[in-house]
């Protein structure tokens, strides 16, 4: 028998309302002094919060298992959009990872991971006792990301890429896929990667700068280095908010990709630890509500949102401390874009509703 609605998780909504919070706040001290209209990057980031807190409401309304007979169709449509990316997207830097809808644009891929956190969540749901076979178990999810992560490689966009892999295998985890068929899936996404690093010279400059930065200080280590100067010099309580000095002109994608650095030195080494608390807090009762939720496409749903989040952040957290590469990846619900912040909150929107069902 399904349980009845209850009241959303007050401790699951209260992380994410902070940290868009604090991400509104540091868009703006990391961008203002950098344009010619200070609050350019400021008024889009408000208008998207906005926009994608309207979702975060709505979604948080509509019963999850509404989603779970959606789920190829929306898993079919972020795909044609990532084809359409091929054809006639937008980008800078040599790669084209945006669609034009007359003066707006948004970012496909932010739309697969989302649709194939729902998928897959419905697919294993369905399929949980075929896990322990390869053929109809894990081989055709294989397929599954060989052809999604092909398409966004072409983008090219390696970093994305692998988040969805990551997304892929901690889903077919949690879902209790043979361990075997795991590790050689591990195995070969260790292969995949390498092939894609070595392949393309670019790649294989940032992998080597990642190893030794101060090698190429002035060019393929230059944002690791510029990121670990803005981290330290922060000590522990910042230099204040809107006084760091390596956002001018210094740490590069200062308020998208290394916003965190900017963050640091402003608000030092305790600013940090409450974003990287609040974002433990939110997995940790992302998690809670996937072991609670009443069936498995709830708790599957519950963990695929929680691990498409949670994975983000630990990404791009390795990334602007040099334990990661560089990866173009952005700290979600806090960095500036309208892509990841309102598709992120749609889906903390399905989460709290499946929070509502879970008892929290």
């Amino acid at each position: 028998m399904r349980r009845q609605a209850g009241p959303i998780d007050f401790w699951l909504l209260l992380p994410v309302l902070l940290l868009v919070g604090i991400g509104i706040i540091m868009v703006f001290s990391a961008s203002a002094l950098t344009t010619t209209d200070s609050f350019y990057y400021l008024k889009r980031q408000l208008l998207w919060a906005g926009v994608g807190m309207a979702g975060l409401l709505i979604m948080s309304q509509v019963n999850y298992t509404s989603w779970r007979r959606l789920a190829t169709p929306l898993l079919i449509i972020a795909v044609i959009l990532l084809l359409l990316v091929l054809v006639m997207g937008i980008g800078a830097r040599g790669s084209a990872r945006w669609l034009g809808v007359g003066s707006l644009s948004f970012q496909p891929s932010e739309v697969i991971k989302l649709a194939m956190v729902i998928f897959l969540a419905a697919s294993l749901a369905d399929n949980h006792r075929r896990l322990q076979s390869f053929t109809q178990g894990v081989g055709p999810y294989l397929v599954l990301l060989a052809i999604v992560c092909g398409l966004i490689l072409r983008q090219p966009d390696l970093g994305t890429a692998v988040m969805v892999a990551g997304m892929i295998y901690l889903m077919l985890l949690v879902a209790g896929a043979d361990r075997r068929y795991l590790a050689l899936l591990a195995a070969m996404g260790v292969a995949a990667v390498s092939l894609a690093v070595i392949i393309a010279p670019y790649r294989m400059a940032r992998f080597t700068a990642f190893l030794d930065p101060w090698a190429d200080p002035q060019e393929h280590g230059y944002q690791t280095i510029q990121s670990l100067l803005a981290i330290g010099s922060g000590g522990l309580f910042g230099s204040g908010l809107g006084q760091g000095r390596q956002k001018l002109f210094y740490v590069p994608e200062n308020h998208t990709d290394f916003i965190f650095a900017i963050l640091s030195e402003e608000l030092g080494f305790i600013g940090a630890a409450l974003v990287i608390v609040l974002f433990l807090v939110l997995i940790w009762r992302g998690v809670n509500t996937a072991l609670k939720a009443p069936d498995n496409f709830g708790c599957l749903l519950a963990a695929g949102l929680t691990i498409m989040i949670g994975l983000q952040a630990i990404i791009n957290l390795g990334v602007v401390t040099g334990l990661l590469p560089v990866t173009g990846i952005t700290l979600p619900l806090i960095s500036y874009g309208g892509s990841s912040l309102i598709f992120t909150l749609l889906g903390v929107g399905m989460l709290l509703n499946i929070s509502r069902y879970a008892g929290n």
